[in-house]
């Protein structure tokens, strides 16, 4: 923009004269000034996820037969990432994907050391307990997830409400594991024989079979869910390992059912 001179007008020229040519250099300058070409970044809300990101696959074309599990706890740095990485070293050799989510994530934070600890003293890949990053539970997980284990009540509660097409898919871990444990070895590899051979067919089959021991097996309250560690001293984080993993055992044997 042209800028007048503090000066005052020149000679022969009144101070209006002036003051009009100032407005008239100012508009011309406007009008030869070129529009910003900079394009507007999309905010993250506009901007959709692909599930393979949100999946942390490598690749954006994941097999549909994949089995998928997915884990969910309230800010998924203690419970569930645990429950994901140690079912990820029993599990990921048979083909099965597991994830994990939280309700009120704690986004972009790793597991805390003494979740670490147990992780890797129960068998987990270090490198892959370390790399572990909080993110929120959203829709396409759940959508995408053939079982849903949750770590306390008020967890699958949240999940059915998200989805509610859902509900037959959703335990918390230690209901699964009450459940199942009605099933015999034998009772399992039936239902999934009889299903065929797609992965997710025939563990679809043996869920059917863990669904119909609702109301069989006594719902146990406080017991169905694992305490929530977050926070407080290394002897409650190895109290909620000691009620998680014994629950995994028992999803573990499941699916190893249903797959072999």
């Amino acid at each position: 923009m042209n800028a007048q001179s503090d000066q005052g007008p020149p000679a022969g020229m009144s101070r209006r004269e002036w003051r009009d040519r100032g407005r008239s250099d100012a508009a011309a300058d406007a009008e030869t000034t070129p529009p910003s070409t900079t394009p507007s970044t999309p905010s993250p809300a506009d901007a959709p996820v692909p599930l393979a990101d949100l999946l942390g696959s490598t690749s954006s074309t994941e097999p549909s037969s994949r089995l998928t599990i997915l884990t969910v706890c309230t800010g998924n740095i203690c419970r569930s990432p645990l429950a994901e990485v140690l079912l990820r070293a029993e599990l990921e050799p048979l083909g099965v994907r597991v994830h994990s989510a939280g309700t009120h994530a704690l986004v972009g934070h790793g597991m805390p050391e003494p979740a670490l600890d147990l992780a890797v003293q129960e068998g987990a890949d270090p490198e892959v307990a370390a790399a572990h990053q909080a993110r929120y539970l959203v829709e396409p997980l759940l959508a995408d997830a053939d079982l849903i284990l949750t770590m306390a009540r008020e967890h699958r509660s949240h999940v059915v409400k998200m989805m509610p097409n859902r509900l037959r898919r959703t335990f918390t871990v230690r209901e699964f594991a009450r459940l199942a444990s009605t099933l015999t070895d034998e009772e399992a590899r039936a239902a999934a024989e009889a299903a065929g051979d797609s992965p997710r067919e025939r563990f679809a089959a043996v869920l059917r079979a863990v669904n119909d021991q609702r109301g069989i097996t006594p719902s146990s309250g406080d017991e169905d869910d694992v305490i929530d560690p977050y926070r407080r001293s290394r002897e409650t984080y190895a109290r909620s390992a000691a009620e998680l993993t014994p629950a995994l055992v028992e999803v573990e044997r499941i699916v190893r059912d249903a797959l072999t």
